[in-house]
């Protein structure tokens, strides 16, 4: 695997980097492009957006890893308690969304509802910078997740709301589990999980 694919664990140094790739990877997507609906703004909302749960909630509590333009967040079950905005965390979210808070406040309790309860890890998010699409670099850093819950023997749960990802996490094993269609007028969730996979006949 190239040094461009090779997951590494991210640092706060990284957070420039994170922060962009994600944005370039989540401005098509349906659930960002409801809370953030202005295409002169967005991408600078979506960096912010990303920025801030990168540095102020998921690099504390959950497994944070980059290759050279994507980037993943993954919360295994021992840390998701932890691994939710504190009250500082959720005013500069409410202070990046302005109007669409409220909206983004329901859609985060809605797909809260539907949570498995089962220990699992949870990827909170994926994404790659559209120009790199098709390296193999969100590939790889589901791979490296997907082989830390299997060696946990955990199962794992994601959330998507671009169908046309859908197959991409299949091919891993994903299936769906339900769909929810978020209030306000939002797009549908898709919730996928998948179990455990032991020895190497069972990877992707």
């Amino acid at each position: 695997m190239s040094n461009t694919n090779t997951p590494k664990a991210a640092a706060i140094d990284d957070a420039g980097r994170v922060s962009r790739s994600l944005a370039l990877a989540f401005d098509d997507d349906p659930m960002m492009r409801w809370f953030f609906p202005d295409d002169a703004t967005r991408g600078a909302s979506l960096e912010s957006y990303f920025g801030t749960l990168f540095t102020r909630q998921y690099l504390r509590n959950a497994v944070c890893e980059r290759t050279a333009d994507a980037a993943a967040f993954w919360v295994p079950p021992e840390a998701q308690e932890k691994a939710v905005p504190d009250a500082e965390t959720i005013q500069e979210l409410v202070n990046i969304l302005g109007d669409r808070a409220g909206l983004f406040r329901d859609a985060v309790g809605a797909a809260a509802q539907h949570t498995p309860q089962e220990p699992h890890w949870y990827l909170a998010l994926i994404g790659a910078d559209p120009a790199a699409q098709g390296q193999g670099q969100g590939a790889a850093l589901l791979r490296s997740g997907l082989a830390k819950a299997d060696a946990a023997g955990s199962p794992a749960y994601l959330e998507s709301s671009k169908e046309s990802n859908l197959p991409f996490y299949a091919h891993f094993g994903f299936t769906v589990r339900h769909e929810v269609r978020l209030p306000g007028g939002g797009p549908v969730l898709w919730g996928m999980w998948r179990e455990a996979r032991t020895g190497a006949a069972d990877a992707a």
